[in-house]
């Protein structure tokens, strides 16, 4: 899908992306269900394609006309929506896009206006850990009498496949078939502690939001 590009993307190298295991129940035995017919099994969906999302209070800002946070001093708000990734991941380095929409609205319409918002991406680990973050700016247009402006924001990552390979043992565990009456035959693999400290430790997620003063997060949270 093509995107505009209102700044040079930003890139990221050497950074792991995410591991999702699948788990069904029912139906025809497929990739990522429990095969109960040949023994209990869990087999691994991998993706080399990091989960896109945006964090809670950074989807949107509102910026004022002065140090009053009043509605009725109220400039602009924007918000960020369509997150979305393409990825190609043959080879050794797994390159995603990350593409996201802006609209923003004006309260005063009179004349043309340029806006330029910071956004970041971030890259976490584990659901929590920062291992990366750059920021950008995304460029918004408001024609002369028009109170909405869009732009596209993207975001390029670069990362080694090794660093999204869990270890062999661990692999083994979470796919080894297990037939009805053995004893870890009911045990979910997930719930052992050394194989679910592996399985975030291989987990990453690409973050976009805006770069939001303190200010600006305070008024996200308690409005």
């Amino acid at each position: 899908m093509a995107c505009r590009k209102d700044t040079p993307p930003v890139t990221f190298r050497s950074l792991a992306v995410p591991l999702a295991l699948a788990l069904a129940a029912g139906g025809c035995a497929k990739t990522g269900d429990i095969d109960v017919s040949q023994g209990v099994g869990i087999t691994a969906v991998r993706s080399a394609c990091p989960i896109v999302g945006i964090p809670a209070g950074t989807g949107d800002v509102t910026l004022f006309n002065g140090t009053s946070t009043d509605s009725r001093a109220i400039d602009a708000v924007a918000t960020i929506s369509n997150v979305r990734a393409t990825c190609s991941d043959a080879g050794d380095d797994v390159v995603t896009r990350v593409t996201f929409d802006v609209r923003a609205r004006r309260t005063s319409a009179d004349g043309a206006r340029d806006l330029s918002l910071p956004y970041f991406v971030a890259i976490t680990r584990g659901g929590s850990q920062v291992v990366a973050k750059r920021v950008g700016q995304v460029a918004l247009r408001f024609d002369a009498g028009q109170p909405i402006a869009t732009a596209n924001g993207e975001a390029t990552t670069v990362v080694a496949r090794a660093q999204a390979t869990l270890p062999q043992d661990v692999r083994d565990r979470l796919t080894r078939r297990r037939k009805a009456g053995d004893q870890d035959a009911a045990v979910d693999p997930l719930a052992t502690p050394e194989v679910r400290a592996a399985v975030l430790a291989a987990s990453f997620e690409a973050l976009v939001g805006f770069q939001l003063t303190q200010d600006q997060l305070k008024y996200n949270a308690t409005r």
